[in-house]
């Protein structure tokens, strides 16, 4: 198999002889089969899985992340060439959430040798004109587009149709869903956890018999007002987590539909340790009614502004944008298509940020209780912030300084500082975003790298240093859109 500087060398060599493979699942007559498609004449596959060249155009599926740590979906389409009619019958087959690959290599090289360009998944088969079947494709992550919790407490009482809660790191003050009205049993979590404790009735603690093998307790007398707790959650395996990182990793693999879960060989593993050595703060989600699985891991990543992306072969990675005072990576002109460049976006500027922490998950304004003031406070709100400002920036630009505050799952006032300050860096100066047009080298980028962008226009001339955050890459055309962020 060649390796990354083969492969990189071959890109660059205007003799290559190019070609892009595609492998499709999908179901036909109730079989679920593969099937080979190419966007040329390539002889190289058995004789049991020939490529048909039957592909039209190219697959552009774009890779992006943004300053705002918005979490979305990429979407591409590939068409198939059915001018006379022989595909017809592809159109009832089922291709949903049927997996798609795409390789890139050479007419000449055995099928080993060629290098995984794009992972992901059907999302439909329609056709845009008589002459063509196209595949919306959506990235990896389609597997993910579902609710990360569907059981209910089931039974016949009030809540038999209430989702149990799931409780992952550590939460203040939760609503626990009441599973027996008898007994005045109560759940957290869906599953073992490391420690319920605080149980509390209108804010006062009250004795409780707790199984956190089962998420559950007990109380011990009828409740007179809200019942609460607070809780270190999910446990499975006996290894209890509260890193970003690592819960997201538990909630890819262990939630959702079970056929769709990722494994391990979907996760970036050298990506998800450095990024768990980066970021250890500790934090908590609670999810108590539906959500995504996505708005799941989006919200622990993007309390320190990370997101989660798909690598080129599908694997889950976190990435959270830095800006740094240098960079070892440069993309000169000489491989940018001539004046493909231009200027994508530009930021408006911020002269203060504001960052949630703590969450109270059950505000208790009003409380009547024999409780300390200052507990009856707490129990009122329920954020606890910290805000970052820079007075220079704002009277500069004209500003104000009392930003919209951004939730965060963080649980320390230190950590929310530390994101507060780090956030305002990035935001407090304009953030050129520039686009062009990229030579076949520069397939092999990857988001979030840092790079030294060189160009004869907007005053790149001597280079800036800027962050990759946007890709369109097409291996079957070999051309590629760059984002730069400088």
């Amino acid at each position: 198999m060649i390796d990354d500087t083969q492969f990189a060398a071959w890109l660059s060599d205007s003799t290559s002889q190019r070609v892009a493979l595609y492998e499709i699942g999908v179901n036909t007559g109730g079989s679920e089969i593969t099937r080979y498609l190419s966007n040329a004449i390539y002889t190289g596959g058995t004789a049991t899985t020939p490529y048909v060249p039957a592909i039209a155009g190219g697959i552009k599926v774009p890779e992006s992340i943004s300053l705002s740590a918005e979490a979305s979906l990429s979407a591409g389409d590939v068409e198939i060439h059915n001018v006379d009619g022989t595909f017809d019958s592809w159109l009832d087959d089922i291709w949903i959430n049927r997996s798609i690959k795409v390789f890139a290599g050479d007419v000449r090289w055995p099928r080993s040798d060629f290098r995984l360009m794009f992972n992901g998944y059907v999302a439909n088969c329609v056709s845009k004109n008589r002459d063509r079947i196209n595949l919306v494709l959506r990235d990896k992550f389609q597997a993910l587009n579902a609710p990360i919790q569907e059981a209910k407490v089931g039974g016949t009482g009030s809540s038999k149709d209430a989702l149990i809660p799931l409780c992952l790191g550590e939460c203040h003050n939760v609503t626990p869903v009441l599973v027996d009205p008898v007994t005045l049993e109560y759940q957290v979590h869906d599953g073992p956890v490391e420690s319920i404790f605080e149980v509390r009735d209108n804010g006062v603690p009250v004795a409780a018999t707790v199984d956190n093998a089962t998420g559950k307790f007990r109380l011990a007398a009828t409740p007179v007002g809200a019942i609460t707790c607070s809780v270190q959650g999910d446990k499975f395996g006996g290894a209890y987590s509260n890193t970003i990182s690592k819960l997201v990793q538990r909630i890819v693999t262990g939630f959702g539909k079970a056929s769709q879960r990722f494994t391990s060989g979907d996760l970036d593993a050298a990506n998800l340790a450095a990024f768990e050595t980066a970021h250890p703060q500790p934090v908590g989600l609670y999810i108590p009614a539906r959500m995504n699985l996505i708005e799941a891991c989006r919200q622990l990543a993007s309390s320190v502004g990370a997101q989660m992306v798909p690598s080129r072969a599908g694997l889950l990675r976190l990435i959270q944008i830095s800006f740094p005072g240098s960079a070892t990576m440069n993309i000169p002109r000489s491989e940018q298509l001539d004046r493909s460049i231009s200027i994508a976006g530009r930021t408006d500027v911020v002269a203060a940020v504001k960052v949630n922490f703590c969450k109270n998950w059950t505000p208790q304004p009003g409380l009547q209780t024999a409780i300390p003031a200052e507990h009856l406070s707490l129990y009122a709100t329920e954020w606890l912030s910290a805000t970052a400002s820079n007075t220079t920036v704002r009277d500069t630009y004209n500003l104000f300084v009392d930003p919209v505050p951004r939730d965060t799952c963080l649980l320390v006032e230190a950590d929310a500082q530390a994101e507060a300050a780090r956030d305002l860096a990035i935001r407090s100066q304009v953030r050129t975003t520039y686009r062009f047009d990229g030579a076949p080298s520069m397939l092999l980028l990857e988001l979030g790298t840092a790079c030294n962008l060189y160009s004869n226009r907007f005053g790149l001339a001597a280079g800036k240093v800027g962050v990759i955050t946007g890709l369109i890459p097409d291996p079957s055309d070999f051309h590629v859109t760059v984002e730069v962020t400088v």
